[in-house]
C-alpha cells in the first residue's frame, strides 16, 4: 500500500514538473508571467514538501503498526520485548533507533502490563532494562528523557534500591512478580522498548 502511494507520489510531481517547466518569452509583455512562474514554482515546491511530509508521515506510521503487531499495546503506547542482552545504553539507543526509547512505567497498572507482556513474551528471561536511572545524580531516578520519575516499584524484600553509586540502571524483575531492582549498566540484559502511539 505504502508503495502504491509512493508511486502516486512521484507521477503528481512529474505532471506538476511537466506543467511548470515552460518558460514565458523574453518579451515585455512576459515580465508579469514570470512573476507568475515564480509563483507557480513556489506553489508547486510548496506542494512537493507538503507531499513530502505526508509519505514521510505515512512510513512512521507504518513503522509503529508493525511493532504494535509484534509487541502490545496499552495506554497509547506500543510495547516491544527484545531477547537479545545488551547493556543499558545499548538497549535504549536500540530502542530509539526504532522510533522509542526504553520503556517506562508512569503506574501499577503500566508496570503490570508490561511484567505480564514480558512473561508471555520472554519464557526464559527473568529481567528486563526499563527506561530509570540516576546515573547524573545520586538517588534522583529520571526516566530517558531526563524527566523525574514519581512512580516506583522497588521489591523492597530486597531493600531495592541497594545499589549506591555503582547500581544506577532500573531493571523489572519477572521473579520478583514486576518488581524493580536497580542495577550494573553494563550488565547485558534483555530490554522493552515503548513507543508513543501518536
Amino acid at each position: 500500500m505504502a508503495y502504491s502511494r509512493l508511486l502516486l507520489f512521484f507521477i503528481l510531481c512529474s505532471i506538476l514538473l511537466q506543467q511548470g517547466g515552460s518558460r514565458p518569452s523574453r518579451s515585455r509583455k512576459a515580465v508579469p508571467a514570470r512573476q507568475k512562474g515564480k509563483r507557480d514554482d513556489d506553489d508547486m515546491k510548496a506542494q512537493i514538501d507538503k507531499l513530502w511530509q505526508e509519505v514521510n508521515s505515512l512510513k512512521e506510521m507504518q513503522a509503529l503498526q508493525t511493532v504494535c503487531l509484534r509487541g502490545i499495546k496499552a495506554h497509547r503506547k506500543c510495547y516491544l520485548a527484545i531477547e537479545e542482552p545488551k547493556h543499558y545504553h545499548e538497549a535504549n539507543e536500540d530502542c530509539i533507533a526504532q522510533g522509542g526509547t526504553l520503556a517506562t512505567p508512569r503506574d501499577i497498572k503500566e508496570n503490570n502490563e508490561l511484567r505480564d507482556y514480558a512473561r508471555r513474551s520472554s519464557q526464559g528471561s527473568k529481567e528486563f532494562w526499563i527506561g530509570v536511572t540516576d546515573i547524573v545524580k545520586e538517588g534522583q531516578y529520571v526516566d530517558v528523557n531526563s524527566i523525574p520519575v514519581t512512580f516506583f516499584n522497588w521489591d523492597r524484600s530486597k531493600k531495592q534500591p541497594t545499589g549506591g553509586k555503582r547500581e544506577s540502571c532500573v531493571i523489572l524483575s519477572l521473579a520478583a512478580q514486576g518488581k524493580w531492582h536497580d542495577e550494573v549498566c553494563l550488565s547485558p540484559k534483555n530490554y522493552i522498548c515503548e513507543y508513543i502511539i501518536p
